[in-house]
């Protein structure tokens, strides 16, 4: 079974098992504090660690979490540690957290710019995103000088790159392909 059919599988038992105890939300932000901990590299390590066995990761799980995350939480944990499968667990949370924000419709979208942009751009953009896709927009902002100026825009499976590196890019490859001939 490969990695994305074992971490949709665990977090959709789980989705759905938080839906009917009317607990999603709680759930939801149990999973994005996982997903917090688990990109933390003594957490990576302790994760992959063939040297601590399973018993001893579902104690030092309880111990860290405890009564911080939802029971169910907890309970998914045990279960991913006990069939071995504890290095999916940031996949697993990955997924639970964007199926519940499909669930809730969310689409969750990314706006890499130059320098910050203000705020009625991010609305703007957030408008049409709404708009355009039928869904509300959760803004993720990256600032990445190297783009130069305009914008890249990841929203679900779309990428619309407007930005300056890109069109100088084009221009250089138009260029370079000019001279040959």
């Amino acid at each position: 079974m490969n990695d994305s059919k074992i971490s949709v599988r665990y977090s959709r038992a789980l989705f759905q098992s938080a839906l009917e105890k009317k607990i999603l939300e709680e759930v939801n932000k149990d999973m994005i504090f996982i997903a917090e901990v688990c990109k933390i590299p003594e957490t990576k390590e302790f994760l992959r660690s063939p040297i601590i066995v399973p018993s001893k990761k579902i104690d030092i799980f309880h111990k860290i979490l405890g009564n911080n995350v939802e029971k169910i939480t907890l309970s998914l944990i045990d279960l991913v540690v006990r069939n071995g499968r504890e290095t999916f667990l940031p996949a697993i949370a990955r997924v639970f957290i964007h199926e519940t924000m499909a669930y809730n419709g969310i689409t969750k979208s990314v706006l890499t710019t130059a320098i910050r942009p203000d705020t009625e751009i991010k609305e703007r953009i957030s408008k049409m995103i709404s708009e355009v896709f039928k869904t509300k927009a959760e803004l993720e902002e990256i600032i990445d000088p190297s783009i130069v100026g305009g914008f890249i825009l990841h929203i679900d499976d779309y990428y619309i790159d407007a930005s300056v590196r890109n069109k100088l890019n084009k221009i250089k490859k138009e260029l370079i392909g000019s001279t040959i001939h």
